[in-house]
C-alpha cells in the first residue's frame, strides 16, 4: 500500500446482534413484539424499530439492534409462552447480562482510527478489511513488470538433450519464481546467441526489469556487456565475490528501468536471483527489506579461499542445536537437484564453517519460514524518493466486476 489505511467508518457502524434470537429491553420477562409486521423479526439489512422497556422482538445475526434494547437473548436460551390472546411472552431461565450478544458500534475500530501502515502487502484479508472500513479504491505500488530473455544457442525448449544441446532449465523456472517474488512476468523469450537480437530486445522492452540468463562473462558469444555498452547503460554491479554466481550483474538501462544479468548455470542463476533480482524487485514494489535470518549449520561446509559460498540447505531438527540448516548434496553451479530439495541457501564465509556455526540464510519464497521474513509493517518502505522505481503509486479499484475477476 502506498498510503496508510484509516477507517472511514465505525466498525461495526451501528450496534448489531451477534446471534439469532431476540432483542430485549430490561430484565424480563418480556412482551414479544413483531417488527414492522414481520414474524421473522428484524433481519440484517433492515431498519430497526424502537423497543419499549419490557418488550422483546425477534432479531437475526448481523441485524441492527433497535434503540432501547439492552441485550440479545439467544434463540436457544429463550422460552416463548402463548398468552392465549394472540400475544406471546418471552422468558429466560437465567438472568440476561446488559449488552449480552450485542456487538457495539465501533467495537473493532472507530472512524479515523489507523488500521494498517504504508508498505503493507495487499493480501486478501487486507482487501476485506479495506472494504469493511468503507474503501472503494486503494492507492498501491504496482507489481514490477519483468521480461525474461533466455540466451544460448545450445538450449532446447522441449525433448531430451541431443547433439550437444541441453534443455533450458531456467526459462520454465524463472517465471513462477519471479511471480512468487511479487512480479508480473511475461513468457520467457528465447534469443539464442545473437548480439543484434539482444540489443533489439533490450531497447524495445518497456518492462521495469529486463532479466537475462547467460552471456554475462567475457566469452566469444557473451553479448550482455557489449549490449549494455552499446546503449550507454550504467553498470551498478559487475560481478560479485560469491560462488556460484560471480558473473552476475545489475545495470540501469534507462530512468526507472533495470537489467539483471544472471549467469547461465542454473544454481549460479539462483544465486543472482536471490541476491540481486529479489532485493531490486522489493525496492521497486516499495516493500521493506527482508528481515535477516540466521540458523546454525547442521554439518560442516568447506569454504572458498576468498569468496562467499551459497549452499542449498534444508531445515532439520537437531538434538543439540535445534533447527539447523543442513547442507544438501548436488550443489554444483550447473545443478538444480540440491536447490529443488532446499528451503534456503546458506551464506558460507570464505574458509568455510563448522557444524553449529550460525550462518545467514536466504530463504526461498516457498520455504516454511519465508512468510516470517516479510512481516506486515516490518518497517518503513522505500519511499517515493528513496527507491529506484521512484515510488509510482497507482489508484487501484478492488471491487470485482460483474463477470468476476481478481483485484
Amino acid at each position: 500500500m502506498a498510503e496508510p489505511l484509516t477507517a472511514l467508518t465505525d466498525l461495526p457502524p451501528f450496534d448489531t446482534s451477534a446471534m439469532d434470537g431476540w432483542a430485549v429491553s430490561g430484565p424480563g420477562p418480556w412482551d414479544l413484539d413483531r417488527a414492522t409486521g414481520d414474524d421473522r423479526g428484524i433481519l440484517a439489512g433492515h431498519a430497526a424499530t424502537t423497543l419499549a422497556d419490557g418488550h422483546a422482538v425477534a432479531i437475526a445475526t448481523g441485524a441492527r439492534v433497535p434503540d432501547g434494547a439492552t441485550a440479545v437473548l439467544r434463540s436457544e436460551h429463550g422460552e416463548v409462552h402463548d398468552r392465549g390472546d394472540g400475544r406471546a411472552r418471552l422468558a429466560a431461565p437465567r438472568a440476561v447480562r446488559l449488552g449480552q450478544d450485542i456487538r457495539p458500534r465501533g467495537q473493532e475500530c472507530g472512524r479515523g482510527e489507523p488500521l494498517l501502515p504504508t508498505g503493507v502487502p495487499v493480501t486478501p484479508a487486507v482487501l476485506g478489511l479495506a472494504a469493511a472500513a468503507g474503501y472503494d479504491r486503494l492507492t498501491t505500488y504496482p507489481r514490477p513488470r519483468v521480461e525474461v530473455l533466455v540466451l544460448g544457442d545450445e538450449l532446447l525448449r522441449h525433448g531430451l538433450p541431443r547433439e550437444g544441446r541441453i534443455r533450458d532449465a531456467l526459462g520454465p523456472m524463472l517465471g513462477p519464481w519471479l511471480r512468487a517474488l511479487g512480479a508480473d512476468v511475461s513468457a520467457p523469450w528465447p534469443l539464442g546467441d545473437d548480439a543484434d537480437a539482444l540489443h533489439t530486445a533490450i531497447t524495445g522492452s518497456t518492462a521495469d526489469v529486463v532479466l537475462t540468463t547467460g552471456g554475462t562473462a567475457s566469452g566469444p558469444v557473451d553479448h550482455v556487456h557489449p549490449a549494455l555498452r552499446r546503449i550507454g547503460a550504467e553498470v551498478l554491479v559487475d560481478g560479485v565475490a560469491v560462488r556460484p554466481g560471480h558473473p552476475m550483474l545489475l545495470a540501469r538501462i534507462a530512468p526507472d528501468r533495470y537489467l539483471v544479468g544472471l549467469p547461465g548455470n542454473p544454481l549460479a542463476a539462483v544465486s543472482g536471483l536471490l541476491t540481486l533480482a529479489q532485493p531490486l524487485l522489493r525496492t521497486l514494489a516499495a516493500r521493506p527489506p527482508a528481515a535477516p535470518s540466521r540458523t546454525p549449520l547442521g554439518a560442516a561446509v568447506d569454504g572458498h579461499p576468498h569468496d562467499t559460498r551459497l549452499v542449498p540447505v534444508a531445515y532439520r531438527d537437531d538434538p543439540r542445536h535445534g533447527r539447523t540448516a543442513t547442507p544438501l548434496p548436488f550443489h554444483g553451479p550447473a545443478m538444480l537437484r540440491g536447490i529443488a530439495a532446499a528451503d534456503a541457501l546458506a551464506v558460507v564465509p570464505p574458509g568455510g564453517a563448522d557444524r553449529g556455526d550460525l550462518v545467514d540464510v536466504l530463504e526461498l519464497p516457498w520455504s516454511p519460514g519465508s512468510a516470517a521474513r516479510d512481516p506486515e509493517g516490518a518497517g518503513p518502505p522505500y519511499g517515493p524518493g528513496a527507491h529506484p522505481g521512484g515510488g509510482r503509486p497507482v489508484r487501484s479499484t478492488f471491487s470485482a466486476p460483474p463477470t468476476g475477476g481478481a483485484a
